[in-house]
């Protein structure tokens, strides 16, 4: 068994036909924020503006236009990260 992961490996279509199962881990919009949000703060000394920022410009978009597509080519989606409780702190 080999385990790929990555958050774009469903766009290649050659990678993808030589995959026998597909999983896409899906994650709500709010959390996502959220753990960009203490991510770029803790991690990289950002302030909330600068973050927001970043998200709306950059992150979203982008997530929107190259992540987000993916799921369709999927065959098992796995919702709120696989966890219970999706708006619990635990990363």
């Amino acid at each position: 068994m080999l385990i790929i992961e990555g958050i774009l490996c469903l766009t290649n279509s050659k990678l993808r036909d030589l995959m026998d199962i597909k999983v896409f881990v899906d994650c709500d919009s709010d959390l996502r924020l959220s753990r960009v949000i203490h991510r770029d703060m803790e991690e990289r000394g950002r302030n909330v503006n600068e973050v927001l920022d970043r998200y709306e410009k950059t992150v979203r978009p982008s997530h929107l236009q190259f992540i987000e597509p993916t799921k369709r080519f999927a065959d098992i989606i796995i919702p709120q990260g696989g966890k219970p409780d999706c708006h619990s702190n635990t990363y």
